[in-house]
């Protein structure tokens, strides 16, 4: 492809990981949150996302909300607040809702002492109840893990882990401070699959600092000997007016466009000889693994087999999903300690969902995750919106000289060609976007 096509559709876009994106969200309370968790439907399926805002040493790519701390009070204090969220969500849910997915983020989980892991994990499994089979994934930096966490995750029913990488070539791992050898890695992965924890993603970034398609293709054939079932592959996004701490990354070592187009389809060309099957936008899956073969979905935590009704976000910067709406807790930590005690909670903004924002939500869930226009479920779900939105895709398909979509029915299948567009070709279907102030990182 051309640097001129490239630079076409590599404008910044939103990822999507939610519809309404967060940068829109506006002013929402405790109370309207509090109302919303009490008028959930009896027996609903929930996900449970808990959020640790700490690491033991900021990588300078990350854009996650946390913050380095090498003191563990800061993170006892943060937990006693977490408990008590956890107590009073549970409370405000009518009985019969059970959970079918739990994942913990950050930051890293893996800051937690083992006392704390079983904890929290007890905690999540006392205020809500637990379907069997739930998944339950973590977050893990192999920098900082030993044997005795491991045990506690494994012991605390964690099914899944995921690992971060990001790349293994050392003037990368320097140039954004994160140094973790491949030995240490595959030791990580060993001890949690000698645990009984058979799920293994590994996390991994092109585009960052001096990387190139041949050091990216050697990363890839080292993750490869470690035979994750999982593999995410993102595009840094570099927004260093927004995140401070970016600008410690120079501009000049950062590839450009047609360099990150070529890093990210040699590991993709790599991935799919080694047998992995690409799902949506970037991740890969064993043809075994349930995100190859069950329904695809997508939400904060990326792309998921999680179908559950409500998405409850715990713990500071958290979003939850409820069928009204987005809620989101305070950002920051001492705010949100503050905010949470005493059985309060930490809701600030989010976003009640109108009829139009469901139904444009459907659609870019089911581009990013099917790579098809859902036309017939439009007209099913929501018929009063159906008929703008599919006049919207004969005119996506119409203006489209390069390719990147194929006619279908009344829409459109997302083409191999456009595959890595699929965010620029959402956005088409985004009636807040270029609204406001929101920055996003490129599109490729």
């Amino acid at each position: 492809m051309t640097p001129e096509f490239l630079q076409r559709y590599a404008a910044p876009v939103p990822r999507y990981t939610s519809y309404p994106t967060a940068p829109h969200f506006t002013a929402i309370g405790p109370d309207t949150c509090a109302g919303w968790l009490r008028d959930a439907a009896p027996g609903s399926a929930l996900s449970i996302y808990a959020h640790i805002p700490f690491c033991n040493r900021l990588c300078w790519y990350c854009g996650c909300t946390t913050k380095a701390t090498q003191q563990y009070r800061p993170v006892a204090e943060y937990m006693t607040a977490l408990l008590e969220e956890i107590s009073t969500v549970g409370g405000l849910l009518p009985p019969g809702c059970r959970t079918v997915h739990v994942h913990w983020g950050g930051g890293s989980p893996s800051i937690l002492l083992p006392d704390d892991i079983r904890i929290l994990a007890g905690a999540i499994a006392a205020s809500f109840d637990q379907a069997a089979g739930a998944e339950f994934a973590v977050e893990v930096d192999p920098r900082h893990i030993d044997r005795a966490r491991v045990a506690a995750f494994a012991a605390a029913g964690v099914s899944r882990v995921s690992v971060g990488v990001q790349d293994f070539n050392p003037e990368v791992q320097r140039a954004i401070d994160r140094e973790q050898t491949v030995e240490m890695t595959r030791s990580v992965v060993e001890q949690f699959r000698a645990a009984g924890v058979r799920g293994v993603n590994i996390d991994l970034v092109y585009g960052l600092p001096h990387q190139t398609a041949d050091s990216v293709e050697r990363t890839m054939d080292e993750v490869l000997a470690l035979a994750p079932d999982r593999i995410a592959l993102f595009g840094y996004a570099h927004l260093p007016s927004r995140l401070p701490h970016q600008r410690l990354i120079p501009d000049e070592s950062l590839p450009g466009i047609a360099e990150r187009f070529a890093q990210a389809t040699r590991a993709a060309g790599q991935l799919v000889a080694a047998g992995y099957l690409r799902v949506g936008l970037d991740h890969f899956a064993r043809p075994g693994d349930p995100l190859a073969r069950s329904p695809l979905h997508r939400n904060f935590q990326g792309y998921t087999t999680d179908a559950a009704d409500a998405l409850l976000g715990l713990g500071a910067s958290s979003i939850g999903r409820l069928p009204q709406g987005y809620v989101q807790n305070s950002h920051a930590t001492a705010d949100y300690q503050r905010r949470v005690r005493g059985g309060g909670l930490a809701t600030v903004k989010g976003r009640e969902l109108t009829d139009e924002d469901r139904a444009r939500s459907l659609v870019i869930e089911r581009l990013m995750c099917d790579l098809a226009f859902p036309a017939a479920e439009l007209r099913k779900r929501f018929p009063a919106n159906a008929g703008p939105l599919i006049a919207e895709a004969r005119a996506v398909v119409d203006a489209d000289a390069d390719g990147l979509v194929a006619a279908e029915g009344e829409g459109f299948r997302v083409t191999e060609k456009g595959r890595p567009f699929l965010r620029t070709i959402c956005a088409t279907f985004d009636a807040y976007f270029n609204q406001g102030q929101a920055r996003h990182s490129v599109g490729v």
